[in-house]
């Protein structure tokens, strides 16, 4: 494809998006106006489901299907990562040396690394309920598994990081979201939609399906940020390069 085509049909996108953007934008209520109609149907839609927090209404119930494809956006992006972190066929692995930490820093990574695990599980169990969920609470998990490697070094980390079992999690956590779907379609209802039992508002087991997606997500989300992290580590620790030189510091 010549450069002036390339150029013709991207101005031809541009005025499209434009003009569709222009007319999506003078169509929104004024700024500062008393009127919020999507905000006052989603707390609504919210509270109809039994979904305390609102956002993770809108996230995993109203709106499920626009957080299916993020979720698969960040799944790619964990295997697209991992694609181009591979070792080369000219690239070896070298010994791992043991790093030195301060005492206070190897308390305090002990001491935080299960309060932050706890922390984390308890964001992803109360996304329906309390800020927070899924995508949140799985970062937190994969950063209190790496205070190991700020509290010891990067051995320590590796012998408590079930690699394999992670890799595993993060494709059965993504696809137990698309999976999910197919339960509304089993009723008779939407893809997506939420028919499972709603429960008492405010309890741990209301929203229906909300909270089940919601813990799938944790788990897409923490597992893929361990192994996306890994690749990483891996480069700047272990791997030598063709010059037989090591690419990290050693920790």
């Amino acid at each position: 494809m010549s450069r002036r085509l390339r150029l013709a049909l991207f101005w031809a996108a541009a005025v499209v998006f434009a003009v569709a953007f222009t007319a999506a934008c003078t169509g929104l209520p004024d700024f500062g106006t008393l009127s919020h109609p999507y905000g006052s149907r989603a707390i609504a839609a919210a509270f109809h489901q039994r979904t305390a927090n609102t956002i993770s209404s809108v996230n995993f119930d109203q709106r499920a299907f626009d957080t299916l494809g993020e979720e698969s956006i960040l799944f790619a992006a964990v295997l697209g990562g991992l694609v181009l972190l591979r070792r080369a066929r000219d690239e070896r692995l070298a010994g791992v040396r043991r790093g030195r930490v301060l005492p206070s820093t190897r308390m305090f990574g002990s001491l935080l690394l299960p309060i932050t695990l706890v922390t984390g599980v308890y964001i992803v169990a109360h996304g329906q309920l309390s800020p927070g969920g899924g995508f949140q609470g799985g970062v937190i998990l994969a950063t209190g598994l790496h205070l190991a490697y700020i509290a010891a070094d990067y051995g320590v980390l590796k012998a408590i990081r079930p690699l394999a079992v992670l890799d595993a999690a993060d494709a059965v956590g993504a696809g137990a979201f698309a999976v999910l779907g197919l339960v509304g379609l089993a009723v008779g209802a939407a893809y997506l939609q939420n028919v499972l039992p709603l429960g008492t508002f405010g309890q741990l087991s209301s929203g229906g399906l909300v909270p089940v997606i919601n813990a799938a997500v944790g788990v897409e989300v923490g597992s893929g940020v361990v192994v996306l992290l890994a690749g990483f580590l891996d480069q700047a620790v272990e791997i030598v390069s063709p010059t037989g030189k090591d690419n990290g510091a050693g920790r």
